[in-house]
């Protein structure tokens, strides 16, 4: 993972928190994205080091926008408030209209496919 960030200029991290994922976005996982880069943390607050990035985005080297803290809810005097290149949303980021709606319906069709005995279209598989 570590020698494809330095190719691309946004890194969306959404995975579960486990101990495996625990530190994922880490000081050298941040270091080897591109200046100007930006990281999109939509997972858990746990997953990032949250002064791992504070020290990317004070330097101005990378920009981000997350839902998620560690800790959540953020102190009122935390240094991410006041970090450039931040967008910080509450960890509500997947609440809009209509999203459970939309969600159930995606998972009725996939049901419905593998009780035709379809392949589902948005099967996830080890080993990709």
């Amino acid at each position: 993972m570590h020698a494809l960030l330095p190719h691309h200029d946004a890194c969306v991290v959404i995975v579960p928190l486990t101990a495996e994922t625990r530190g994922l976005v880490d000081a050298r996982f941040l270091a080897a994205m591109p200046d100007g880069a930006l990281l999109v943390n939509a997972a858990r607050g746990p997953v990032a080091d949250t002064d791992a990035i504070t020290a990317e985005l004070a330097s101005g080297r990378l920009r981000a926008a997350l839902d998620v803290t560690d800790p959540e809810p953020l102190p009122a005097d935390h240094p991410l408030w006041a970090a450039p290149g931040l967008f910080l949303c509450p960890h509500i980021g997947g609440s809009v209209p209509g999203g459970l709606r939309r969600a159930y319906g995606v998972a009725a069709g996939q049901l419905a496919a593998y009780a035709r005995g379809e392949r589902p279209s948005n099967l996830v598989e080890n080993g990709y």
